[in-house]
């Protein structure tokens, strides 16, 4: 019986967490931390409140993302996301064009209703245009497309109308050789605090730290490779843990963004996640500001995609 108690831990523990000895190699590259917190502040303060009823601060934080993937050499266009008669944008930034097969990397920039949205999700843009700054001065041998997405947050979440649905679909009509996706969602709150971290099931405590001191990579039953191989591409690339998980989405929070349009046309995409609600306290409240968000292991974050990408 013990035995048996002990192989169905095991073999839970190997399923959902991935548990790995394997990493990358430390990364010699680095981020700005004050960029970082300037995007972030720019997009949750300058660009207030940014959700599907301001068009005119939409417009603005777009034209913002615009403009930083143009000066990270990007070749840039808008793909207009349509939702009850008002017109949103996709701005998407595009690298190495034709050049191999094509990994994306994406993040929402509107917020929920009249919240600063730091967290959600100015930092995931913050880090997708950091993303495009690396990586433009890297020699990758293949396609990287950078893609702010509109539309994430209610009441268009999980439905028709999301921005990623809009570039999924497209992305799929072009038959396009996609490797994998990338979504950034809320990437920059941290806590050393105990039981900091909260998960949905008490069990996940045996397999994660009840600390909010990591960041994950979160994928669905059937991504599990693909999970694995970002996770792998991250760990050891700072001193910052990268655990993951792979689950059913009747588990709340593992298709709660753009990752999920994805799955639906049949390509590999995980989230990178502080796991939002399960830490940030803050999360969809006015209380998501910038000021609250740490930095250095954000730059840790992005540090750790990039290795990712950069030797994969």
């Amino acid at each position: 019986m013990a035995f048996f108690i002990v192989f169905t831990f095991l073999l839970i523990w190997l399923i959902i967490a991935q548990p790995s000895f394997s990493s990358n190699q430390p990364t010699n590259e680095t981020v700005n931390t004050e960029t970082l917190k300037a995007h972030v502040k720019y997009l949750s303060e300058d660009c207030f409140p940014r959700n599907e009823n301001t068009l005119i601060q939409m417009e603005k934080a777009a034209a913002y993302i615009e403009a930083s993937l143009q000066n990270s050499g990007c070749v840039v266009e808008r793909q207009e996301v349509m939702a009850r008669s008002k017109k949103y944008s996709n701005v998407i930034g595009r690298l190495n064009i034709g050049k191999g097969k094509k990994i994306i990397v994406g993040a929402h920039y509107d917020s929920c209703w009249l919240t600063p949205g730091a967290d959600d999700n100015a930092s995931g843009v913050a880090g997708l245009l950091e993303l495009a700054q690396l990586a433009n001065k890297a020699n990758l041998g293949y396609e990287i497309e950078f893609v702010a997405y509109a539309l994430e947050e209610p009441p268009y979440f999980g439905g028709p109308l999301m921005g990623s649905v809009v570039h999924s679909k497209s992305t799929f009509a072009k038959k396009e050789d996609i490797e994998g996706v990338i979504v950034l969602e809320m990437i920059g709150y941290f806590s050393d605090k105990w039981f900091s971290q909260k998960y949905p099931i008490p069990l996940l405590y045996l397999f994660y730290p009840n600390k909010g001191n990591f960041i994950t990579v979160v994928g669905a039953t059937n991504q599990m490779s693909f999970t694995k191989q970002v996770k792998v591409g991250m760990q050891g690339s700072t001193d910052l843990p990268v655990f993951s998980i792979n689950a059913p989405t009747f588990i709340p929070g593992i298709d709660f963004s753009d990752h999920r349009n994805y799955w639906a046309n049949g390509y590999n995409a995980v989230m990178i996640t502080d796991t939002a609600f399960y830490r940030n306290l803050e999360y969809h409240q006015a209380g998501d500001t910038y000021d609250r968000l740490d930095y250095d292991r954000m730059g840790k974050v992005v540090l750790s995609v990039f290795n990712y990408l950069k030797t994969k």
